[in-house]
C-alpha cells in the first residue's frame, strides 16, 4: 500500500489520520505539539521529528494544518524532500492563492492536489466528509474514499476556492442567525420561540450548526476564514459578521472554541 504522511493533528486532522491507519496505510505523522499524535502512535503509526522526517519516504503526504502561515513553514521543510512520484494532497483551509504558490514551488513530477473537507470533526471521525478536490486526483481517490466523498471541482485551486465560498456563507448564516435572535430578544419574543421558527425557515440548515454540539471548528479558524474570503473580493456582510467574531475570539474562552459558542456572545452585543 502507498505510504502516507500526514502532517497536522488537530480536531480535524487527528481523526482522519486514524481512519487511514485503520485502512491499513503504513502512516507517519507529524504535529508542531508531539502530544497529539500518542493515541495514534500507540496505534501502529509512527511519528517524526519534523515535517522534512514525515515525508522523506512518502508516496503521499496530506496536510490540515490551521491556515497559510502554517502551510508556508511546512512547505519551507517539506519542498526539497519530496520525491518525483509523491502526491501532496493540500487539504486544509488556505484560499486558492496559497495552493497555487505552493504548487509554483515543487519539483517536476510532484503532483499537488487540493482537497478541503466540508463537515466538522463527527464526519471527520465516520469517514463522511466532503471533499472538494482541485487538480487530478486520480492517483489518490481510493485514499481519500477513505475519508470521505470526493467531488471533483477543477484546476488546481478550485477545491481552496469553492471550500472558501461554503464556509464564508456558513458563518455569514450563523451570525446572521445570532443577530436574528438579538433582534428577538429586544423585540421581547421568547427564545425557544423564535429559535424554533428560524429553524422552520429556509435557514434552518444554518440554525442547527449555530447551536451544534459534539462538533468543532474554532472560532479564530473562523476569523482566519472570514479574512481570507474579504481579502479577496470586497463583501460588507461578511465583512460584519468578522468583526462579530473578531471579537467573541478576543476571549480566551471563545478563541479555540466552536463557533455556536460565540453565538451566545454575538447575541449579547457588544461588551
Amino acid at each position: 500500500m502507498q505510504k502516507i504522511a500526514f502532517l497536522g493533528l488537530g480536531h480535524m486532522g487527528a481523526p482522519m489520520a486514524g481512519r487511514l491507519l485503520t485502512a491499513g496505510y503504513p502512516l507517519t505523522v507529524w504535529n508542531r505539539t508531539p502530544a497529539r499524535a500518542e493515541p495514534l502512535v500507540a496505534e501502529g503509526a509512527v511519528l517524526a521529528g519534523s515535517p522534512a522526517q514525515a515525508v522523506r519516504h512518502a508516496d503521499v503526504v496530506l496536510t490540515m494544518l490551521a491556515g497559510p502561515d502554517a502551510l508556508t513553514a511546512v512547505a519551507d521543510a517539506v519542498v526539497p524532500e519530496l520525491r518525483p512520484g509523491t502526491v501532496w494532497v493540500e487539504m486544509s483551509t488556505v484560499g486558492p492563492d496559497a495552493v497555487r504558490e505552493v504548487g509554483g514551488r515543487l519539483k517536476d513530477g510532484v503532483l499537488l492536489v487540493d482537497a478541503p473537507v466540508m463537515g466538522s470533526t463527527d464526519r471527520a471521525a465516520d469517514g463522511t466528509l466532503g471533499i472538494l478536490a482541485g487538480g487530478d486526483v486520480t492517483a489518490v481517490e481510493p485514499v481519500l474514499a477513505h475519508l470521505g466523498t470526493v467531488t471533483r471541482t477543477g484546476p488546481l485551486g478550485s477545491g481552496a476556492a469553492l471550500k472558501l465560498v461554503v464556509n464564508t456563507a456558513v458563518i455569514g448564516g450563523v451570525g446572521i442567525v445570532a443577530e436574528a435572535l438579538r433582534l428577538a430578544d429586544t423585540l421581547g419574543l421568547d427564545g425557544d420561540t423564535a429559535r424554533a421558527a428560524l429553524a422552520a425557515s429556509p435557514l434552518g440548515g444554518v440554525v442547527g450548526r449555530a447551536f451544534a454540539e459534539d462538533v468543532h471548528f474554532a472560532t479564530e479558524l473562523a476569523v482566519k476564514d472570514l479574512g481570507i474570503a474579504t481579502g479577496a473580493a470586497r463583501l460588507p456582510v461578511a465583512e460584519a459578521v468578522s468583526a462579530h467574531f473578531r471579537q467573541a475570539a478576543e476571549d480566551p474562552a471563545l478563541t479555540r472554541a466552536d463557533i455556536a459558542r460565540a453565538v451566545t456572545r454575538i447575541r449579547k452585543g457588544p461588551r
